[in-house]
């Protein structure tokens, strides 16, 4: 997969590393993507993987004394659901990353990361550019600031230098007057890749709208702007015929494909419409319903507090899984999935899309749930991981594993421990979770054989037990 794994104990051991990266090399934060991108091939001569997951201090959501929102390299979309600064002073960034994949993916996938992708599909690009944020990029020559709009430079192009790295995006917060909406097109309602989306951003005075802002994504090799219907709806009142005919106006702005997802037609004729929803929510005052108020995290925020890795000798691994600890050597180049499958010997945690997308590696890390196959090996270093087989106590199974054999939820039982998984993560988040929560925290997870209503049973009348 790599020759070489680095993990830097601070901003400047990162720098020196890129300054001196010898063939290819890549930043992993989250990983959702790269890892990905790693085992499909695309990178077949990779030497370096340069880990920023330990820095200190990279995951903070701030705002400044001039009202300027700092996100840093290391805030997941997760993170951003769960700050009360950007719900109430970026909603239209907080609609987007809960649009995002699932929460075992969410907490992984950083913010910052879902920038440099720089795919025109990516959810937060598009309400980041509706705000004008701006990239913070650093190397060891310096740092310099980059406005959004001009970091891209076509589909999976950006004008990030070799040496450099994203700490932070940074943008005005949003007034008392401005007012968003995120809206996304998709194959299905979660763990999907937008086929379109767009951001509307309006800034009103009593009934008028004094300026508009209205990005689109998936319609152009870049986040596009729809200028002519932006300058339509200056000045003008919310009203229906003129959502229509902005809407109109921002589809002729589209230059979308046609690919495997959807055609040309298709886009043009559904930004129409995703425009006029959005504007009609900002109408309504509806938007900001879409986020739950306390949505499921899968996150026991019990977070990283092992020693310092700056000696770090690159080649063993030493973790603790199940509450016991592990020496692994020659483990590096690997997935966290299978090291603890074939080098520990845990194969209750299963293989299977090897993508992220069905949720059968599931295990906990660090107190969060996520799927192994897209973490490296090296994250485990110095870090606690729960298994499947760590959650029931000796002989007597966890009450979430009895349920799904006292309800019939098991059928093949491929993807039983992934679900189980979930579901155990969620009682510790919220002993108390209603339906949807239900459904939310197991959204990450397939199962092919049944339709899910024993499963969502299953846990629920472990919920009910908790009640009585």
């Amino acid at each position: 997969m790599w020759k070489n794994y680095v993990i830097p104990e601070s901003i400047e051991a990162l720098t020196a590393a890129l300054e001196a990266a010898e063939g290819q090399t890549k930043i992993i934060a989250g990983g959702t993507d790269l890892m990905v991108e790693i085992r499909n091939g695309k990178w077949p001569e990779l030497n370096t993987v340069i880990d920023i997951s330990r820095l200190p201090g990279l995951d903070q959501i701030w705002k400044d004394d001039q009202d300027i929102i700092h996100i840093e390299a290391m805030v997941t979309h997760g993170d951003v659901l769960q700050s009360p600064i950007l719900r109430e002073f970026a909603n239209p960034l907080v609609q987007a990353c809960h649009r995002v994949a699932t929460p075992q993916l969410r907490n992984r996938a950083t913010v910052v990361g879902n920038l440099v992708t720089a795919s025109p599909a990516n959810d937060t690009i598009t309400p980041l550019m509706a705000m004008d944020a701006k990239l913070v990029l650093v190397s060891s020559q310096g740092e310099r600031t980059v406005a959004l709009r001009d970091f891209y430079q076509g589909v999976r192009k950006t004008v990030l230098a070799p040496n450099e790295f994203v700490m932070e995006v940074t943008f005005h917060a949003l007034k008392p007057s401005q007012h968003g909406s995120f809206m996304k097109q998709a194959l299905r309602r979660t763990q999907a890749i937008s086929v379109l989306n767009c951001c509307v951003l309006l800034e009103m005075e009593d009934d008028f709208i004094q300026k508009a802002v209205i990005t689109m994504g998936s319609v152009a090799p870049t986040i596009i702007h729809a200028v002519e219907a932006e300058g339509f709806l200056k000045s003008k009142k919310l009203e229906d015929q003129v959502i229509k005919e902005a809407g109109r106006l921002a589809a002729q702005a589209t230059r979308p494909i046609s690919d495997i997802r959807a055609t040309d037609e298709y886009r043009f004729y559904m930004m129409q419409s995703l425009v006029e929803n959005g504007l009609m929510e900002l109408k309504n005052g509806t938007q900001a319903a879409k986020v739950p108020s306390k949505p499921v995290a899968l996150d026991t925020k019990e977070g990283f507090h092992s020693p310092a890795v700056s000696e770090w000798d690159g080649e063993t691994i030493q973790t603790t899984i199940n509450g016991q600890m592990y020496v692994i050597n020659g483990a590096t180049d690997m997935t966290l999935l299978n090291m603890v499958r074939e080098r520990i010997g845990f194969t209750g945690t299963k293989v299977g899309c090897e993508e992220g997308e069905c949720g059968a590696c599931t295990l906990f890390l660090d107190g969060k749930a996520v799927v192994s196959c897209l973490v490296p090996a090296p994250r485990a270093h110095l870090a606690n991981i729960t298994t499947i087989e760590g959650i029931a106590e000796g002989e007597t199974l966890h009450p979430v594993q009895q349920a799904f054999v006292d309800h019939g939820a098991v059928q093949c039982g491929y993807c039983t421990p992934g679900f189980v998984m979930a579901a155990v993560k969620l009682l510790q988040e919220k002993p108390n979770p209603d339906r949807d929560m239900v459904k939310e925290s197991i959204s990450g997870n397939l199962c092919r054989c049944t339709g899910y209503y024993k499963i969502i049973e299953a846990i629920e009348s472990v919920c009910e037990k908790v009640r009585s």
